[in-house]
């Protein structure tokens, strides 16, 4: 038998405490609806006892029987179907809006007035011989086959690379730069490029080197849970293997079925458990790197603690690929929780958002695992391009989606429990659902993971990462609203609340300079004036270079010039990205 519990309110019946109402299934059939709670807050403006034929999902239910027994205890239904969040059909992106890559604009043309082309090399038939010397049979230069390595995820930048290099090994890297540094060549390192700033793709002609075929699992301690591989190796590919041995990873991304484990070290990827597990600057023990000149950094180290001189990797994570390319990564794995639980709620106001999300850290403490908001646009966006269904009865102004995971599930929910009584009661969220089954679990993520794919099907898209102090966190969708008016067609709010980074979208048809113009510099002042920085998680690429100073000093910029200048001499190493184009090395 399979059970789930749904708590909805009755003023009438309970007064301003949540009736928690018991639903099972009258008899056991496949597609059961187990392991979901829906509640609904007494302060609501919805129907307070739901009657048997409004019951969620409204359009996907159907009863066993008409029996319900209405009193002021609880609830009784039955259900025959699974509530569809999601069909074979909506897991497929819709293409609408998409373009091709190759119509996508040169970035040397339309970002003419703001980036020059460096004084490097341009690639001759020599330099392809070398390269099929060093890596033979693994170089590209077809135009058809390279657009899709010139083109960022986002379809915004393009570039004109004549060359794709795919090594399999540290070494066959080194021989590559080294060969690149020796000629001038400028170079342009690619992981899963799912960027999001114009960093993982060229500017202009420089050689990419890809690294696709890098993708071995060199060990893992199934003791210590360190884990060592190729930064090659896909992030997803890596979950599904350390799982084997009751392991996890401790970055999760929406983009993990595509992105590289090497390029989330490059940009120091931040994700949605975060606030789980700390950022990578503490999970990453070990980098093997290329440097510049070709020299390999061997600083791989399998070792907790190692306080011998400076700590070079640090150096390396969020450098964007502009001081070397990362070949190797050890990196700790936590245990794999035995237990996960999702709640999903309804809240009237982005200040309840924030009342909901104290409420967790005091009752949910060290099971709290991830604290994700999205905004009723957002949801409007989901459901449109994704034909994703919201699982709550009514739409709401914002959706908070909490988890908690532990090595006690009956513990775990017992919390959750707590935790979710106590922001209904206090009005703090108005409605909401929670699941334990895992199939529901991820289809709840769904939607909060879905917001990027959807946004790529509603025209171009401005996409801006930025952390601020909650207090001034939704402010900026709202202050940006109120600007753009009808220039834009949505401006959407979604992210990370436990850790302060906004995603900011501004969809409209078409990618428009005066829009643009609009859009920045004032998101960044404005950002600025409340002591965010510019970049949460994404990295400053090309995109966000010139703006680095709306976050840091002078002197910090020109700290960073000076140690680019010391490893990348020549600048050959991803130039064009990071550092603004006034102290380009």
């Amino acid at each position: 038998m399979h059970s789930f519990l749904r708590a909805s309110c009755s003023q009438s019946l309970v007064g301003k405490r949540a009736n928690i109402c018991l639903l099972y299934q009258s008899k056991y059939v496949s597609d059961s609806i187990c392991g979901l709670l829906q509640l609904t807050a007494p302060h609501s403006t919805t129907s307070t006892v739901p009657s048997c034929t409004n019951s969620w999902p409204k359009n996907k239910s159907k009863h066993i029987g008409h029996e319900c027994f209405n009193g002021s205890k609880f609830l009784i239904r039955s259900f025959t179907t699974q509530p569809r969040y999601l069909t074979d059909n909506h897991t497929r992106a819709r293409k609408i809006g998409v373009r091709c890559a190759s119509d996508v604009a040169l970035t040397s043309s339309r970002y003419k007035d703001y980036v020059t082309r460096g004084s490097y090399a341009i690639l001759n038939d020599l330099d392809i011989s070398a390269f099929e010397k060093i890596v033979p049979g693994r170089v590209i230069t077809n135009n058809d086959e390279l657009v899709a390595y010139n083109t960022d995820w986002l379809k915004t930048v393009r570039g004109e690379s004549k060359v794709l290099l795919r090594p399999k090994t540290t070494e066959e890297v080194s021989a590559i730069v080294k060969y690149c540094f020796d000629h001038n060549l400028a170079i342009n390192p690619q992981g899963g490029n799912t960027g999001m700033v114009g960093g993982s793709v060229p500017v202009f002609d420089e050689v990419i080197v890809s690294t696709q075929l890098m993708n071995n699992i060199i060990s893992l301690d199934p003791v210590s849970g360190i884990l060592v591989c190729q930064a090659g190796c896909i992030l997803d590919s890596l979950y599904k293997y350390v799982q084997e041995h009751d392991l996890t990873m401790p970055i999760d991304l929406g983009a993990k079925g595509s992105c590289h484990i090497g390029g989330n070290l490059a940009t120091n990827a931040g994700g949605i458990r975060l606030l789980r597990y700390g950022s990578l600057h503490g999970s990453v023990l070990g980098i093997e790197a290329v440097l510049p000149d070709g020299q390999i950094l061997d600083c791989l180290s399998t070792l907790r603690k190692d306080n011998t001189g400076y700590d070079l990797k640090q150096l390396l994570i969020g450098s964007e690929g502009t001081l070397g390319i990362i070949t190797g990564v050890s990196i700790i794995c936590p245990q794999q929780p035995q237990a996960i639980s999702v709640a999903f709620l309804g809240c009237k106001s982005f200040s309840g958002v924030l009342d909901v999300f104290k409420s967790c850290k005091f009752h949910l403490g060290e099971v709290l695992s991830a604290f994700e908001f999205m905004d009723g646009q957002s949801m409007t966006l989901v459901k449109e391009k994704l034909a994703l269904t919201n699982p709550l009865q009514t739409d709401y102004p914002f959706y908070v989606l909490v988890e908690c995971s532990g090595s006690n599930g009956h513990h775990d929910e017992e919390k959750l429990m707590s935790m979710l009584q106590h922001v209904m009661d206090k009005g703090k969220a108005l409605d909401g659902v929670i699941a334990t089954d895992l199939t529901k679990v991820k289809k709840i993520w769904r939607l909060r993971e879905g917001c990027p794919e959807a946004l790529m099907h509603d025209g171009y898209c401005y996409k801006y990462d930025v952390s601020l102090p909650l207090s001034a966190y939704y402010q900026l969708v709202e202050d940006m609203r109120s600007r753009l008016k009808d220039k834009a067609h949505r401006v959407v709010g979604y992210g990370h609340v436990g850790d302060g980074n906004l995603h900011l979208n501004i969809t409209a048809k078409e990618y428009d300079p005066a829009t643009l113009a609009l859009i920045e510099p004032f998101i960044y002042d404005w950002v600025a004036n409340y002591r965010g920085s510019v970049s949460a998680e994404h990295g400053l690429g090309f995109k966000k270079r010139n703006f680095i100073y709306h976050s840091k000093t002078s002197s910090a910029v020109s700290l960073m010039a000076k140690i680019k200048k010391v490893i990348d001499p020549k600048g050959i190493m991803n130039p064009y990205k990071v550092l603004p184009e006034v102290i380009r090395a």
